[in-house]
C-alpha cells in the first residue's frame, strides 16, 4: 500500500505539514488555486525553499495581507467551508480535522463544541493550514499514514488564555492515545493544528513500520533551533503490511411519525455536510399501527455531538439512540485514467493487500453524459470495460 509516514522529531505545525506536502510533490499553484475556493481574502501562501542544519526542505507561510480579528465559532467555519467550491472529499477531512480541535476544545473548557471559540485557529491562516492539510492529502491519493512518535518540545507558550506551559491544554486533548516525547526543545514544537492533523489522519501508531521508500521531504519550521533542526520530515512509500482497517465509529439513530417528510431530505444534505458517513431511512409498524420512519446516521465518534444536535434541532424526534461500534472498511486507492471521455477518476478498493473491486466515480460519468447527451450507463459501462482489459 502506498502510504505516508510521519518522523516528528521537531514536532509538527500546520505551515510545516504545508511546507512539507508542497516538497513532497503537491504542486504549489495547484493548492493555491484550490485554496482560492475558499472565497478568503488577505491572505498570501509564501513558498521558498530554506534549510535548518544544512537540511534543505520547503517552507511554507500564510501571510495576511489585513488584520483580522474573527473569533470563529464551529459554524462559521463549517460555513465557510461547505459554501466553498472545495470538492466534497476535501470538505469531509477539514471538517474533521477542525472537529478535532473543537472537541479538545471544548473538553477543556467545559463547553459543547458549538459554544466553542476559535482564537488563534479561527485566523485566516490557520483555517489555510487545515484546508490546505485536506488538499494536500487528497491530491497525493495515499491508503495510509503512519505516524512516529510526536515530540510537543518544552516551555510555555503565549495564547489568549495567557501564559501556559507545552503542550498546550488542547494539544494535550488532541494528542491523546498517539505515542510522543517531551523536552527535545524548549518552545512548542506541536501545534493543536499539527496535533489535529496527525489525529485525524493517521491509521497506523506504531514505532516502526517496513517501508520502501519512495522519497523523503522536508517542512521547514519558522524557528531556528541551535540544537535540532526545526523540520517535519516525512516519507511517501510503500508497505505491504496488512493494516489493520477497522475502527470505532458511531450509529445515531430515532423514530419519527410525526413529521413532513419533505424534510427529511434536507436533514440528510445537514448530517453528510456534517461529515456523516451515511444517512439512511427504514420504514417501520409502531405502536397502534401508525407508520414511521428511523433515521439511522454513521459517523466518527467526535462527530456524534453535531450529529444529535442537528436531529433534536431539525427533526420532530424526541429522543435519539447512540451506539458505539466497529466499523471495518476497504482500503481505497485513486487513480486518473484515460478514456475515450478524457481523464476520469477511478477508485480501486483492497482487502489485506488484494484488490477486491473497482469502478469509476459516478459523478463523473454522470458529469460526461450530461455533457454529450449519451446515457449514464453507456459510460460506466465502457470506462468499466477499460479497466477490465488493463
Amino acid at each position: 500500500m502506498k502510504i505516508i509516514s510521519y518522523d516528528c522529531f521537531s514536532g509538527i505545525s500546520g505551515d510545516m505539514n504545508l511546507g512539507a506536502m508542497i516538497d513532497l510533490g503537491v504542486d504549489k499553484s495547484f493548492l493555491i488555486n484550490e485554496l482560492n475556493k475558499l472565497n478568503l481574502k488577505g491572505w498570501e501562501l509564501v513558498v521558498e525553499k530554506d534549510q535548518r542544519h544544512g537540511i534543505y526542505g520547503t517552507k511554507a507561510t500564510v501571510k495576511q495581507t489585513r488584520h483580522e480579528h474573527a473569533h470563529r465559532h464551529l459554524a462559521d467555519i463549517e460555513q465557510i467551508i461547505n459554501d466553498s467550491g472545495l470538492d466534497r472529499k476535501t470538505k469531509e477531512l477539514s471538517m474533521k480535522i477542525f472537529m478535532k480541535i473543537a472537541t479538545a476544545e471544548a473538553s477543556v473548557h467545559g463547553i459543547s463544541i458549538d459554544h466553542v471559540h476559535f482564537h488563534e485557529v479561527g485566523a485566516i491562516d490557520s483555517i489555510i493550514d487545515v484546508v490546505g492539510a485536506a488538499i494536500c492529502f487528497n491530491e497525493l491519493k495515499v491508503d495510509g499514514v503512519h505516524v512516529s512518535p510526536v515530540e510537543l518540545g518544552g516551555g510555555f507558550v503565549k495564547c489568549d488564555h495567557g501564559k501556559l506551559p507545552v503542550p498546550a491544554p488542547a494539544t494535550s486533548e488532541i494528542i491523546k492515545g498517539i505515542p510522543v516525547k517531551k523536552g527535545g526543545v524548549d518552545f512548542e514544537a506541536t501545534t493543536p493544528t499539527g496535533a489535529a492533523i496527525l489525529a485525524a489522519l493517521g491509521t497506523d501508531f506504531s514505532p516502526n513500520i517496513s517501508l520502501q521508500i519512495e522519497k523523503t521531504a522536508y517542512g521547514v519550521g519558522q524557528k531556528d533551533h541551535p540544537d535540532v533542526p526545526n523540520l517535519l520530515r516525512v516519507f511517501l512509500g510503500i508497505t505491504n503490511d496488512s493494516t489493520d482497517p477497522g475502527h470505532n465509529a458511531m450509529l445515531v439513530e430515532c423514530n419519527i411519525d410525526d413529521m413532513n417528510p419533505e424534510f427529511f431530505d434536507y436533514i440528510s444534505e445537514r448530517l453528510f455536510n456534517a461529515g456523516a458517513s451515511d444517512v439512511y431511512y427504514s420504514s417501520i409498524l409502531m405502536k397502534k399501527g401508525r407508520p414511521g420512519i428511523i433515521l439511522n446516521v454513521i459517523c466518527e465518534t467526535e462527530k456524534a455531538e453535531q450529529v444529535k444536535n442537528i436531529i433534536f434541532t431539525e427533526s420532530t424526534s424526541l429522543g435519539i439512540r447512540t451506539f458505539s461500534f466497529r466499523k471495518d472498511t476497504l482500503v481505497r486507492k485513486f487513480e486518473s485514467l484515460q478514456t475515450e471521455y478524457g481523464m476520469v477518476t477511478v477508485k480501486h478498493s483492497f482487502y489485506k493487500g488484494k484488490e477486491v473491486s473497482f469502478k469509476p466515480e459516478y459523478d463523473e460519468c454522470k458529469r460526461i453524459a450530461s455533457e454529450r447527451g449519451i446515457p449514464v450507463k453507456d459510460v460506466y459501462n465502457n470506462i468499466m470495460a477499460l479497466l477490465a482489459r488493463k
